[in-house]
């Protein structure tokens, strides 16, 4: 495949892969998505902003310069940002590729690094010389400033100029939580979503902390994604149960949308309102509860986000794929074409796929599987539940003709 080396979000001549679920493959302008969806299709994406996750820093025992990439924290609350599990490269920038990027100063706990406005101490060192714990020595709003200032966003040698935040923004951006970009919501505009009503599409949202893709160390690589917050709205519960009920397809839009998805169904037995941490590796292995159909960036064999795709087809309808985007000259990375596979029949779940959420947590309740957390109760009464629709916002039924 070929890097896309430009920020282009909706490229005129970008390409679809589709693999059917029969494992049949096809080559279609993206343009043709809409086409490839049926009436009545739950399709949810990533509306998670990006934050700008990259520091340029000074590692003061030593004086050398470093680069800060924020990684993961606990939460998505906007006020837990005192604290993150960060990588830590030595000087240079994205212009080398992250393999070939020097290894930071020796870091130990209680040494302090300078970010712009921010000072960072480590807090512990978490098992490889580029992985720490960090904490901001700043009140939470000097925070925000810091990173709004000083943060740039996370990038790779494949893209030689500058990324700015509105480069990595899906239309359909809102709380900033994302590390990188949930990209396969590049695709998704408001004309794109004006063609899903036209057809009777139902479109929702979650919000998902996307991680980093690369470490620069293959040690590092094998334990992404790290474990990501979640948040499932009230609205989008009530979707997926409808479309359980009425037998109908729920598209992923991104990898990150399928984790989420699938840790809350395997924790709870169905999607179910709320904040979580997704902590499961998808792959081969995964019998999915909840998706049936993903829309995804082109990845390579060996990453994670390649490995989830063994969970919709086989080994050798994916190696197939390969050869096709190798053929038809797709772009690779954020920036570049898609695929849609559609879930194989031999990869659904063998256990039953309730759509009451409100009757599983009752038997949780009951048999002491599980239940639903304070937060959740309290997510769940609330009537503030919205997705984003350009220049204001509105109710997720009205946007999406949902009376769900």
């Amino acid at each position: 495949m070929i890097a896309a080396d430009k920020p282009v979000q909706r490229s005129a001549d970008a390409k679809l892969l589709y693999v059917d679920a029969s494992g049949r493959i096809s080559s279609v302008p993206r343009t043709s998505l809409v086409e490839l969806l049926r009436s009545g299709d739950l399709v949810i994406a990533n509306d998670a902003a990006t934050l700008p996750a990259s520091l340029r820093g000074i590692h003061l025992p030593t004086g050398a310069e470093v680069e800060v990439r924020l990684a993961s924290r606990d939460s998505l609350a906007s006020g837990d940002v005192l604290r993150f599990h960060a990588i830590v490269f030595g000087a240079g920038d994205h212009r080398t590729r992250t393999e070939d990027r020097a290894l930071p100063p020796p870091l130990e706990p209680g040494q302090r690094i300078r970010v712009g406005p921010l000072t960072a101490i480590v807090e512990e060192l978490l098992g490889h010389p580029r992985l720490v714990a960090i904490r901001f020595e700043s009140l939470v709003a000097d925070i925000w400033a810091g990173l709004a200032r000083h943060g740039r966003p996370i990038q790779y040698a494949h893209m030689p100029q500058a990324l700015q935040l509105w480069d990595v923004w899906t239309p359909i951006a809102a709380q900033p939580v994302a590390y990188e970009p949930p990209s396969a919501g590049f695709a998704v505009d408001w004309q794109l979503l004006a063609a899903f009503a036209a057809k009777g599409i139902v479109f929702a949202t979650i919000t998902h902390a996307a991680g980093i893709s690369s470490t620069g160390d293959a040690a590092l690589d094998r334990l992404l994604p790290f474990d990501e917050p979640y948040r499932i709205p009230a609205a989008t519960e009530h979707a997926l149960r409808r479309a359980c009920r009425e037998g109908r397809r729920v598209v992923a839009i991104g990898t990150t949308v399928v984790r989420a998805l699938e840790h809350s169904a395997a924790r709870f037995g169905a999607a179910v309102a709320g904040d979580d941490v997704a902590d499961q590796r998808v792959g081969a292995q995964t019998q999915l509860r909840v998706v049936d159909v993903i829309l995804s960036g082109t990845h390579e064999p060996g990453t994670s986000h390649y490995d989830l795709l063994h969970a919709f087809a086989g080994e050798a309808v994916l190696r197939r794929a390969d050869r096709a985007l190798d053929a038809d000259g797709f772009r690779t990375h954020e920036f570049g074409d898609s695929v849609l596979i559609e879930r194989a029949s031999d990869r659904y779940s063998t256990e039953v796929r309730s759509c009451e959420a409100e009757r599983i947590f009752a038997t949780n309740a009951r048999t002491g599987r599980g239940g639903r957390s304070p937060y959740t109760s309290r997510f769940l009464r609330a009537a503030s539940d919205v997705v984003q629709e350009s220049g204001h916002l509105s109710s997720a039924g009205r946007l999406v003709g949902c009376s769900c």
